[in-house]
């Protein structure tokens, strides 16, 4: 599909990640005005609120745009998510003719803040990327044990805190918790020292279920995707992990990107699973191409020092898809609800330059990484911010997903003061 053109020429450009192709959807203030919910448009965003007070998004259902959310949309379901899709379309076409009636309700992406665009209902992070698993399972268990038995047939997830969900430019503090002592000694309470990014791709479920569904009917209930960082304490998830899995070291915040870039605008960068070593069992097994040629980056900028790559790759190169994640998680009769939030897992690819986190770039910080500053990192130093960005390249145009972005403020002094 080539470049469809917009009146608003700021997203005709080959580069601008928010072409008409695109259509993001998040939730933006201005001044002291209220959180409400946008699209954005090149460098700008249609206040959905104002374009439904003029009529302009009537589909008969009541006032979808008065809250800050859009749970309300996707609650409606995908006969209205293509509706509205069309409309927004014709509306920012440059062949529309509404030109004069829109532009007066676009806000300036510049003069805006983001929010997050939707209420989080609950949380699941999966393990779900091949190279991040043998990477960190050979790490710790060495390579002939590096992936479990379970990882060639399921897709491996814990249950997160969606309380911790923040949006992207949210700083996070560094946490304590309970680290292991050297051999035999008692476990201290201390801050974190092994902070950790993971690059992640996170799918939003637009559609409760109440009982099991197909990977191609998980597919469809999946309303669109964001960028998503899972910081990570290692040290203290290394002491909690066994037997049930991470707990507090993913506890601290997971940052997510501004924009929804809906399933929809996705589709034309749609591909195939990797091969696969074992056959999965039927309920599991692809039905079409459910991964996205979305290239991903990883960057850290030294508080006052410019930011240095950490790694590239593309989300393609994951073993399980959203859809099959979101299929597994309904076997047991487990409802899921609009709102819900799947994380990938860590997006590694097979080379090094591609690995996902700190803990495979530096090898459990015995290899640390150079940064263009000079300096060196094994693991995330007060005052990093951590960028991650994504973009499909099409036919003259970039479907971007907006920046994923954390600064690292230092642990408090003491926790428990009052």
């Amino acid at each position: 599909m080539p470049l469809m053109r917009s009146w608003v020429e700021s997203a005709n450009a080959p580069d601008s990640p928010f072409p008409l192709n695109n259509l993001p959807y998040g939730v933006f203030s201005t001044g002291d005005e209220d959180p409400r919910c946008g699209v954005a448009i090149g460098d700008r965003i249609l206040d959905c609120r104002a374009a439904e007070d003029l009529g302009l998004l009537d589909f008969g259902t009541g006032r979808l745009f008065d809250v800050p959310f859009w749970n309300e949309v996707m609650e409606e379901g995908p006969e209205l998510w293509e509706r509205l899709r069309n409309t927004l379309t014709g509306l920012l076409s440059e062949a529309g003719g509404a030109r004069a009636t829109v532009e007066p309700i676009l806000v300036a992406q510049a003069d805006a803040e983001m929010h997050l665009p939707f209420l989080v209902s609950e949380y699941t992070d999966f393990y779900a990327g091949r190279h991040h698993a043998t990477n960190v399972g050979t790490m710790f268990r060495g390579a002939e044990n590096a992936l479990p038995p379970n990882w060639l047939h399921i897709p491996i997830g814990y249950n997160g805190r969606a309380s911790s969900i923040v949006v992207s430019g949210t700083d996070v503090r560094r946490p304590w918790g309970q680290l292991k002592g050297p051999d035999d000694a008692a476990p201290r309470f201390a801050p974190c020292a092994r902070f950790d990014l993971e690059l992640e791709m996170g799918a939003i479920v637009g559609q409760s279920s109440d009982g099991p569904v197909t990977v191609k009917e998980a597919d469809a209930m999946i309303f669109g995707y964001v960028l998503l960082n899972d910081w990570s304490a290692r040290d203290i998830q290394a002491w909690e992990y066994q037997p049930l899995g991470p707990f507090q070291a993913k506890a601290t915040a997971t940052t997510i990107s501004p924009w929804i870039v809906t399933r929809e605008a996705l589709d034309p960068f749609r591909t195939n699973t990797p091969a696969r070593e074992k056959e999965l069992l039927p309920h599991l097994r692809d039905a079409g191409p459910m991964l996205y040629d979305i290239d991903l980056e990883v960057t850290l900028a030294p508080e006052g020092r410019p930011a240095t790559t950490l790694a590239r790759t593309n989300y393609s190169v994951m073993y399980y898809s959203s859809a099959q994640q979101l299929a597994h998680h309904t076997t047991s009769g487990c409802p899921m609800t609009c709102g819900d939030l799947l994380g990938s897992g860590t997006i590694s690819g097979p080379e090094k330059h591609q690995r996902g986190s700190l803990l495979e770039l530096s090898w459990g910080g015995k290899e640390p990484i150079t940064l263009d500053s000079g300096e060196t990192r094994s693991f995330l130093e007060d005052g990093d911010t951590l960028t991650l960005k994504a973009s499909a390249r099409g036919d003259g145009y970039t479907i971007g997903f907006g920046d994923c972005t954390g600064k690292i403020l230092p642990a408090l002094t003491d926790p428990f003061a009052r």
